[in-house]
């Protein structure tokens, strides 16, 4: 189970990671980083809608961002108050 849930905290962190570039890369009223990585304003690889496709992709993964943050605080919440017991220690006979 522990291998699932930092699997889980992995996919988190790159959500977290994908929606950080993908809020500095949106062009802001003084265009920002976005022409930093290449071209004008003008010059776009989704053409004249980039700044829709952007938005649209944004809010997607404010969403899922949102699930998982909420999804990963139950679940480590849940990990406090159940932990898993150890094994009881072998008493070993004197010799």
């Amino acid at each position: 189970m522990a291998v699932l849930y930092h699997v889980a905290l992995s996919v988190f962190l790159l959500i977290c990671g994908l929606l950080s570039l993908l809020i500095l890369i949106q062009e802001s009223r003084s265009s920002g980083l976005g022409v930093s990585f290449g071209g004008e304003a003008s010059d776009s690889v989704f053409g004249t809608s980039t700044a829709d496709v952007l938005k649209k992709a944004t809010g997607w993964l404010v969403a899922i961002f949102m699930v998982a943050s909420l999804f990963l605080s139950i679940w480590t919440a849940g990990l406090a108050r159940n932990p898993t017991p150890t094994p009881p220690a072998i008493e070993r006979p004197a010799a």
